[in-house]
């Protein structure tokens, strides 16, 4: 991924479960670039969250075979590895879904090139952002 080297990049929670049940597809793939050092990873607190939590979740949790412990390592090797941004100040957002607002927070505070996500309420955004889907972003950047 030569293109995005040192490129700020958002991942949706979406796409980091979809990358870790599936490792072959193109959010796995995008997992591993970024672990490869490929680009650089922005979140912040409400992302972290977010993403231990639904890991924890029964059928993602059966698929995936993690215990607490694993998904809090997981977690934890993401705040160190990743640059991780404070939104509490984040203005309101422009998102509709409220679900939505710390990941477009964390793009926008973070100053990211990319948000990565499959969500179409995001998607709906990048006529004025930087909102592209992983197949997109690997397409790209891959």
């Amino acid at each position: 991924m030569p293109s995005v080297v040192k490129s700020r990049v958002v991942l949706d929670t979406n796409v980091f479960v979809s990358g870790l049940l599936l490792p072959e597809s193109i959010p796995g793939k995008i997992l591993k670039a970024w672990r490869g050092a490929s680009f650089n990873l922005v979140l912040s607190e409400p992302l972290l969250e977010e993403i231990r939590r639904v890991p924890g979740y029964r059928k993602i949790r059966k698929r995936l075979r993690w215990d607490d412990q694993q998904i809090g390592r997981y977690t934890l090797l993401l705040r160190f590895f990743a640059d991780v941004v404070d939104v509490t100040q984040a203005k309101e957002s422009i998102s509709t879904d409220p679900k939505d607002a710390p990941v477009l927070a964390t793009f926008l505070v973070g100053k990211a090139n990319y948000l990565v996500s499959g969500d179409d309420d995001l998607l709906k955004l990048r006529d004025s952002h930087s909102i592209v889907t992983p197949a997109e972003f690997w397409q790209r950047c891959g």
